[in-house]
């Protein structure tokens, strides 16, 4: 019959335990199971690159290229004649412009980490001025 296993002690985030999660050392535990998820977050760098300038060029042109197929000059048909203006090329545009400054903050997340490290030194301070 297969013995139960005893429940594992919950720990706190940043808690480590004294008996190593159960490993004979610390290290022990980092080679055969690793990091845990905030030793991780800890000793990882905090690296921002920004977006490659031939990434924006290709981006600009490419939205160049659909608006000029857009014009009437490409793709006409007998009989058929389009307006050299539409008011789809100022909504497209307006679209890209908005929709580029959402993907920005949502991919930038230096504010976020900066309100973690400012909400983690009052935490710290906190705790020292109350011992």
């Amino acid at each position: 019959m297969k013995e139960k296993l005893s429940s594992t002690e919950e720990t706190g985030w940043g808690d480590m335990p004294e008996d190593h999660f159960g490993y004979g050392s610390k290290q022990e535990r980092l080679d055969k199971r690793g990091l845990e998820d905030w030793e991780l977050l800890e000793t990882m760098e905090s690296t921002h690159t920004s977006i490659p300038y031939w990434f924006i060029a290709l981006f600009i042109v490419l939205l160049l290229v659909a608006i000029g197929l857009t014009f009437p000059f490409w793709g006409n048909r007998p009989g058929f004649e389009r307006d050299w203006f539409d008011w789809g090329i100022p909504a497209g545009v307006a679209w890209v412009i908005v929709m580029s400054f959402v993907i920005y903050y949502f991919v930038d997340l230096r504010h976020i980490l900066k309100e973690k490290k400012e909400k983690k030194q009052r935490e710290q301070e906190h705790n020292v001025s109350t011992k």
